[in-house]
């Protein structure tokens, strides 16, 4: 079934006044009514459709579902309290709150799901990728109050490493063993970890969160204050889609490489080009003399640019990239330089 055009959401939410114990009690109230989809999803945020047996939607929806409104519902008359998560602290008795738009690869994975669903293929056509898997995400929707269908998201982690494989497992039926029936078999963690709703995400477990988004808060602060700059000073062209933010979500050496610069005081744009020109790299500038950035390799390159990591060896006239440097005291007897 193709519910890409059956929904009417407005565009996403970002307000992070967002009241999650209002949504566990809308939802709570309409259980029964609701429909659910499963998705496993891999490493490089990839959804695939799984189906599920009949027999099972009381399972999925108790897993899924019940267990994280019920927690909501219950511990908020014992002060649960639900908090942005840029603040947090690891408290007790506290979840999480951020904007999707904040969490590029789970702003990658919704948008996949709601947009590109046609496309999406199923996990029993790719179980050869089943070892890459990161998570499952389910997909309930409703009838909204004014006509069409809501949706909400609920996601965990798994491990694709703990799964029982049916060539290399047993089962134990009545007082013996007999072959493993399935090709694959997982264990469902029970435990509430991320919900996603209306452009909100809802943090149960914050370490399983970061872990399941590879999100750093702290990391991408830096990066963006550091891309701000780089931006203001340089005149940078990046393909079609991108842009330094996100090329820097995935670049932590590059970020921690950028945090120990000083921009403001880094070559000027036409002195970086001419250094690329004497070390020959191939950075390539468009007819306005921007620095076109293709993918992270080019991004690797200009940052290593204004780093000067290359060097042409006066001795045998060979180019190196430099993969760490120390700074040498000056020598005895010399003023200091610059």
């Amino acid at each position: 079934m193709d519910t890409t055009n059956s929904l009417t959401n407005p565009e996403p939410k970002t307000d992070t006044t967002f009241d999650v114990f209002h949504w566990a009690n809308e939802v709570d109230e309409i259980k029964n009514n609701v429909s659910v989809e499963l998705f496993l999803f891999n490493k490089n945020y990839t959804p695939y459709r799984v189906r599920y047996s009949d027999q099972l939607t009381a399972s999925v929806k108790a897993l899924f579902l019940q267990e994280a409104t019920s927690y909501i519902i219950k511990e908020a008359d014992k002060g649960l309290e639900c908090r942005e998560y840029e603040k947090s602290d690891g408290e007790d008795k506290v979840i999480y709150r951020t904007q999707l738009t904040k969490v590029g690869r789970a702003e990658t994975l919704i948008h996949l799901i709601e947009h590109e669903y046609r496309n999406i293929e199923s996990m029993s056509d790719h179980l050869d990728e089943f070892k890459k898997t990161k998570g499952i995400i389910a997909r309930f929707t409703y009838p909204g109050s004014e006509g069409g269908t809501k949706a909400f998201y609920i996601a965990k982690a798994i491990s694709a490493s703990s799964a029982l494989k049916g060539g290399s497992s047993w089962e134990l039926n009545g007082d013996g063993f007999e072959p493993f029936s399935a090709e694959v078999a997982l264990k469902m963690p029970e435990d509430n970890q991320v919900a996603i709703v209306d452009g909100t995400i809802v943090i149960f477990n914050q370490s399983k969160f970061e872990n399941l988004f590879q999100y750093d808060y702290k990391s991408q602060v830096i990066a963006d204050s550091k891309a701000k700059e780089l931006t203001e000073k340089y005149h940078l062209s990046f393909a079609e889609g991108l842009t330094l933010n996100t090329l820097l979500q995935d670049r932590k050496p590059l970020v921690k490489k950028l945090q120990a610069l000083d921009i403001a005081e880094e070559m000027s744009q036409d002195q970086l080009i001419d250094y690329a020109d004497q070390m020959q790299l191939e950075l390539m500038t468009d007819d306005d003399g921007s620095i076109i950035i293709m993918d992270d390799k080019d991004l690797t390159m200009f940052v290593n640019l204004l780093s000067e990591d290359y060097y042409i060896s006066p001795v045998n006239g060979r180019r190196y990239e430099i993969k760490s440097k120390k700074l040498m005291s000056e020598p005895e007897g010399e003023p200091p330089r610059g």
